[in-house]
């Protein structure tokens, strides 16, 4: 009895689907050989069905977007791979849908919040490294080029992290929740040491939407002006945003935690004159400083 034509279609999608998502380059002729189909069924599965990914060309050769690799597991590549075969048969199941469900699912070892994408092309082999180890759970070793303390390093990889478009390693070094700069990172090697994650810090991380992992964090509360006010009704503009009361004027009163004053003043001075920080004072009196130094120079 022969296979139906719809599991065929899911099979091959998948098997392209891991194989994109594994960081291969993929040519169409040999796919097409590969599948016993023609070279146009492959270039449809590429262009259309997979219309929701975002595919890079170089050289005749399709490969996935470095910064997605990695980011679906195998429940879900056989998830996306039916729904893209279907998509040829049900119109209104359109890329749009596919791309919003492909955005939504990160593998754990990825956080991504706001911003764009860092160009890891030249790192792919170090950025894989990482990412098998924390999916194997050992620990690494690398030399981490801060500039005013460069040193080796031993930790517990948990997750990379983009922030702004920048990717960071956060870790476990000690107990302590630490992230390290991805482009800093340098002579990175796995180690025989494997480790058992610390539910603590995988919580931290999981509720945490910044790459400062301090726990202590201060609450910072903001006057937000009616002008601005819809962007922060909109979505949180910053860390741990809550808005605590809307004011009768349109304003906001909004509070925030912050591991650090850099965290938050960049953002305030972004918003001149229509943010304000009310408490702690001494963050706003720093600021202002900075900025009348600024002014002086």
């Amino acid at each position: 009895m022969t296979q139906p034509d719809h599991d065929l279609l899911a099979w091959r999608l998948a098997s392209i689907l891991m194989k994109l998502n594994q960081g291969e380059r993929l040519d169409i002729g040999s796919l097409a050989e590969e599948f016993n189909v023609h070279r146009r069924t492959i270039q449809r599965d590429l262009q259309e069905r997979f219309a929701f990914l975002p595919l890079e060309k170089t050289n005749g050769l399709y490969a996935l977007n470095p910064a997605y690799l990695g980011r679906i597991t195998f429940r879900d590549v056989e998830r996306f791979a039916n729904l893209a075969g279907v998509t040829g048969l049900f119109p209104g199941l359109d890329t749009q849908f596919l791309r919003e469900l492909f955005d939504s699912r990160l593998d754990d070892t990825f956080t991504v919040h706001e911003g764009g994408r860092e160009d890891l092309r030249q790192r792919m082999g170090d950025f894989r490294t990482l990412q098998t180890a924390i999916s194997e759970r050992s620990k690494v070793r690398f030399f981490y080029l801060k500039s005013d303390d460069p040193k080796w390093v031993e930790v517990a990889p948990y997750r990379l992290v983009n922030n702004a478009g920048i990717w960071y390693l956060a870790a476990d070094d000690g107990g302590q929740a630490k992230s390290y700069a991805f482009a800093k990172i340098s002579s990175l090697s796995c180690l025989d040491e494997s480790y058992a994650p610390d539910p603590a810090i995988s919580a931290q991380l999981d509720q945490e939407d910044s790459i400062w992992l301090n726990t202590k964090k201060t609450e910072v509360i903001l006057a937000i002006t009616p002008t601005v006010a819809p962007y922060f009704q909109r979505r949180k503009l910053i860390s741990h945003q809550v808005i605590e009361k809307e004011l009768e004027n349109g304003g906001l009163i909004v509070s925030g935690k912050f591991a650090h004053p850099n965290q938050i003043l960049p953002i305030v001075r972004y918003w001149i004159p229509h943010v304000r920080i009310i408490s702690p004072e001494a963050w706003q009196v720093q600021m202002e400083q900075q900025l009348q130094a600024y002014l002086n120079t």
